[in-house]
């Protein structure tokens, strides 16, 4: 049952990636981290995306905007380290809400807050999001809200916008399992081998699926599948580590 329920939010996620630019780390992140646990449900949401990411850049390349992206890839870097050291010292209920947490609170800024946030330019507002992005995605396996405010706000067009999110979950993913790893915050010791070849699977399939479907699927309407079963996942895990908490 496990690997079921891994295999088919995994394939939605991807897909839901596909056709909208965002939703493997949204949708994977909280049943991921119910299924193995909020530390290494987000190592595994971290490589799957990384390995998502890397495919979709492949198919994208031609609208990414590296000017920015040489911005915001260092800063994800610079909010991945202290994000590491947190997931390394909290204990398990607690964090469950804090990315919980983090997770709704994200999502009712791409949905809502967004609307409110002025026109900016330049190199620092690009940074600041690579450095949230860079804290949410080691806590949550989340980078894309961020990314997705500043985008809003600098103007970004639909094409540029969903092309530049690849590489930048593949520098996100890449860097948090990494540092994770290296600082002894996360490890692979409890996690089931058949995890890998059933994630795998699951991601080619979704990718295979939404490139086809795309074209099909408004974006919006992907958008809010996606951004409304992140938010149930969300709030979800907040009601686990509350459980644990009292129990």
């Amino acid at each position: 049952m496990t690997m079921a329920i891994l295999f088919v939010t995994v394939l939605v996620g991807a897909l839901l990636q596909r056709v909208s630019g965002m939703g493997l780390g949204l949708i994977a992140s909280p049943v991921l981290m119910l299924l193995f646990g909020p530390i290494e449900g987000i190592l595994i949401v971290n490589l799957l995306a990384m390995i998502n990411a890397g495919a979709s850049t492949l198919t994208l390349w031609r609208d990414v905007d590296f000017k920015i992206l040489a911005v915001i890839g260092p800063a994800l870097i610079a909010g991945i380290i202290p994000g590491s050291f947190l997931v390394r010292e909290l204990p398990t209920d607690p964090l469950l809400i804090l990315v919980g947490l983090l997770l709704l609170l994200a999502l009712g800024v791409v949905t809502v807050g967004k609307r409110f946030v002025p026109p900016i330019d330049g190199r620092l507002p690009a940074a600041v999001a690579g450095v949230i992005g860079g804290f949410m995605n080691t806590l949550a396996g989340a980078a894309g809200p961020a990314i997705t405010v500043y985008a809003q706000a600098a103007r970004w067009d639909q094409r540029r916008y969903a092309a530049t999110l690849q590489p930048v979950f593949f520098i996100a993913g890449l860097g948090s399992f990494s540092i994770k790893l290296l600082l002894g915050a996360a490890s692979f010791g409890s996690v089931d081998l058949l995890v890998w070849p059933v994630g795998i699977v699951a991601l080619a399939l979704g990718l295979f699926t939404g490139v086809r479907v795309a074209p099909r699927v408004p974006k919006p309407t992907g958008r809010a599948i996606a951004l409304s079963l992140a938010g149930l996942g969300g709030l979800t895990a907040v009601v686990r580590g509350v459980l644990g908490m009292m129990n």
